[in-house]
């Protein structure tokens, strides 16, 4: 579904430039979870950009669906850290807003938007403003509006780092349940290791910049998963603490 050959990218500016990514090799099957964590400016969010279309790449090449992406497209969707909703929108309205960019029928759309807002516990706040909504519920209205242009990659940018604990791991139970039942292709960055553990098929680890990829850890646990104790306690903590292993070992820095 998603390939990425030899994908490097580098930012100018005045005082210099500076090397985002390195020669990203990854492929991400249909229907497949991927997490990319690493520490800050190790390019994750630049990673996501570029499969998003938003940025063109500064060497390689990113396909999705066999294509070559030079644009954004429209079977390609992405939620940032910030729901960034409409204020003057109500929450069915925010959800809708994608549907009147691609110049859809909304009205075609509106039981869809509804479904998913159903899907998600917000049945019955079609009418609220955003500002009336706390930041949990905000978020799922974003990941809403993601879901009803129907994507067939769905690409977070840690959606959910704004939110306190309690509020994240409800979330992330939310969206392993969404990923179970429509099978979407996503790609999901964070900073959390145990939010990647709870979501992730395999987790891509990056070293410090330039970004590269320095091992993909497969996530053999069945789901749906938690950090409470249950039957896979012991595997989650034991990928959790490879995942710590390998973030927290320095590798020496490239030369250019």
């Amino acid at each position: 579904m998603i390939r990425l050959t030899g994908v490097s990218r580098t930012f100018g500016g005045r005082s210099g430039s500076v090397e985002a990514l390195r020669g990203i090799d990854l492929e991400v099957a249909e229907g497949e979870f991927v997490a990319v964590v690493g520490r800050s400016g190790c390019g994750k969010s630049t990673m996501l950009r570029l499969i998003a279309g938003l940025i063109p790449v500064t060497a390689g090449e990113v396909r999705v669906g066999g294509t070559v992406v030079t644009k954004p497209r429209r079977d390609i969707a992405m939620v940032f850290q910030r729901p960034a909703l409409l204020p003057w929108r109500s929450v069915l309205d925010n959800v809708l807003l994608p549907v009147e960019i691609f110049g859809w029928s909304k009205s075609e759309h509106r039981d869809r938007a509804r479904q998913l807002l159903e899907m998600v516990g917000l049945s019955g706040f079609e009418k609220r403003l955003p500002h009336e909504l706390s930041g949990g519920m905000q978020q799922r209205v974003s990941l809403c509006r993601a879901l009803i242009q129907q994507p067939k990659v769905l690409l977070m940018d840690e959606p959910f780092s704004a939110l306190d604990a309690l509020t994240r791991e409800e979330l992330s139970v939310e969206l392993q349940r969404i990923h179970m039942e429509h099978s979407a292709t996503i790609v999901f960055v964070t900073h959390s290791i145990d939010e990647a553990v709870l979501l992730a098929d395999r987790v891509v680890v990056l070293s410090p910049r330039p970004g590269r990829i320095r091992k993909v850890l497969d996530i053999d646990i069945p789901r749906p998963r938690s950090l409470g104790r249950n039957a896979h306690f012991e595997d989650v903590a034991r990928c959790s603490a490879e995942l710590h292993e390998l973030l927290l070992d320095h590798e020496p820095a490239l030369t250019a």
